[in-house]
């Protein structure tokens, strides 16, 4: 496992698996992968209002030449979600040809509809592929493939990967709607 998702693991899991604990009774059924669920769940939902609110015309926005734009965010979280969640046990995405021989520069080009469709199409399938995950099986090892190159990971690499990358972007993308005067979700104000 990287030094780095270890480090990541031994410092948030013990907090974020006692606040999965239910008050006054029995311990949460694999609190482990509880964790993992709920930020995966929360980090889905902020990116879904976060491009659901971006208008049409900023998906072609980037800050800088060298950034990327909303459209190619878009793809490239969906691109990672089905990585990721492929990886979380026998459940593999089934998908048309266009989301695999598309260039992720092509992909970034289609309308919002179609990419905000693709991307709450692979948070769907991510999560059910996490119905497959326990904490008995996030030690389980995988072979992942990135990019033609294989190597050897673990579950809980993959899981931990996913929830990261999604904040990262999530993240980015925060900041690229405030460069635009807009609210990202995590800022909006609170329901009573």
């Amino acid at each position: 496992m990287n030094k780095t998702y270890a480090v990541i693991l031994a410092l948030v899991l013990p907090a974020g698996v006692a606040a999965q604990q239910p008050q006054g009774g029995p311990p949460a059924k694999d609190p482990i992968t509880a964790v993992f669920r709920t930020r995966t769940l929360t980090q889905q939902r902020n990116l879904a209002q976060a491009f659901d609110s971006i208008p049409a015309s900023m998906f072609n926005y980037k800050p800088t030449p060298a950034q990327q734009t909303v459209g190619y965010i878009a793809q490239h979280l969906a691109t990672d979600n089905y990585l990721f969640c492929n990886n979380f046990g026998a459940m593999k995405a089934t998908l048309a040809a266009e989301d695999t021989t598309t260039s992720d520069t092509d992909k970034a080009q289609w309308p919002k509809d179609k990419l905000v469709e693709k991307l709450k199409a692979s948070f769907k399938f991510c999560e059910d592929a996490f119905a497959q995950l326990t904490d008995a099986t996030l030690a389980d090892q995988i072979t992942m493939t990135f990019r033609g190159q294989s190597r050897p990971a673990t579950r809980a690499s993959m899981a931990l990967g996913h929830v990261v990358d999604m904040a990262d972007h999530y993240s980015q993308i925060a900041n690229y709607m405030r460069l635009n005067n807009m609210l990202p979700p995590t800022a909006l104000p609170r329901r009573p």
